[in-house]
């Protein structure tokens, strides 16, 4: 078999069922028996394609065939599935928020940054000058409210750890690399466990309070795709070696470049474009879709409680409980 679709939803509620996988290897040519990954999850189709044939093509069709179903379905080679390059961008794509709207709303401007950063990443406006310009609306904000806001705003996408982990686990180098600000993806690309991290600098004055201005060259689209050839080329990797994940206009060439290069939840412009699309499922997709089995996928450790923590968390919930008794 020379390709294989990936079929796998959302980890929190399996879908893909005996029937579901019946129904896609039916739709597809010459396939081989199926092989699970993770069961209910994540199943894989090896088949041979007519010559020629287009993956995205292909994805589309079983889609259509799969209806409303909340599945995703990513065809690529059979061969060189597993990455040694990871490229992911970090706003809304390996966090759930966008990092610029997140400082707006600390001075009640949310709803107007936020509107800019949306035509931005649906490719409506260039990325730059809508990045200056919202960037002007945050002059005189103290840069202490950064850590506030990753503190209380800021939230991991699920399967961003294990992705990560699990790739650099097995050699993988991993890059974070964001339209964003340095002041975000340092304490992101730490809590993930990238090798390292590239974005934006905000300007700040002598007072601690942001200028209202970012460092030139802007880190935008271009700077994106070249990060990926430059860190493809200084390891010494093929480009089918390379995975890269993003929502935005602003990730779509450096998606294209790359061997795998995943719209993750993308604006419509970006889904539409990209080599594949992860709609549904969260970001351990990415490990199924390199062939990568639940057994293998890195897990966050156990951490034994000590007395006066297991008394706080279980001392509440059987007061909550006692409270709900009838």
């Amino acid at each position: 078999m020379t390709h294989v679709a990936t079929l796998v939803c959302n980890p929190s509620f399996p879908l893909i069922t005996q029937d579901v996988v019946r129904l896609a290897h039916q739709a597809l040519p010459q396939a081989s028996e199926p092989s699970w990954l993770d069961m209910g999850i994540a199943v894989d189709l090896p088949f041979t394609p007519e010559p020629g044939a287009d993956a995205r093509a292909i994805a589309d069709r079983l889609r259509g065939r799969l209806g409303s179903a909340a599945i995703d379905v990513v065809v690529q080679g059979a061969e060189g599935r597993r990455k040694k390059l990871l490229l992911a961008d970090m706003d809304s794509t390996m966090i759930g928020q966008e990092c610029i709207d997140e400082l707006a709303a600390e001075i009640g401007k949310k709803d107007l940054v936020a509107a800019i950063t949306e035509r931005a990443m649906r490719g409506e406006i260039e990325f730059e000058p809508a990045l200056r310009e919202r960037v002007a609306v945050l002059e005189g904000l103290p840069v202490a409210v950064v850590s506030r806001v990753l503190a209380r705003k800021i939230t991991l996408t699920p399967g961003g750890r294990a992705l990560v982990q699990t790739m650099r686990r097995d050699g993988a180098h991993c890059v974070l690399v964001s339209g964003g600000f340095t002041l975000f993806t340092g304490a992101v690309a730490e809590k993930l466990g990238f090798h390292e991290h590239r974005a934006n600098r905000l300007l700040v004055g002598a007072n601690d309070k942001l200028e209202g201005r970012v460092a030139e060259p802007i880190l935008g689209k271009a700077a994106k795709l070249d990060a990926l050839i430059e860190t493809r080329e200084r390891l010494a990797l093929a480009a089918a070696e390379t995975l890269a994940v993003g929502d935005g206009a602003n990730d779509l060439a450096m998606l294209q470049e790359a061997g795998l290069g995943i719209a993750y939840h993308a604006k419509p412009i970006v889904a539409a474009a990209a080599q594949a699309r992860i709609d549904r499922a969260d970001l351990t997709a990415l490990l199924f879709v390199q062939g990568y089995r639940r057994a293998e996928i890195w897990t966050e450790p156990r951490q034994a409680l000590n007395p006066a923590d297991w008394k706080r968390k279980y001392g509440a919930m059987e007061k909550a409980h006692e409270r709900t008794r009838f």
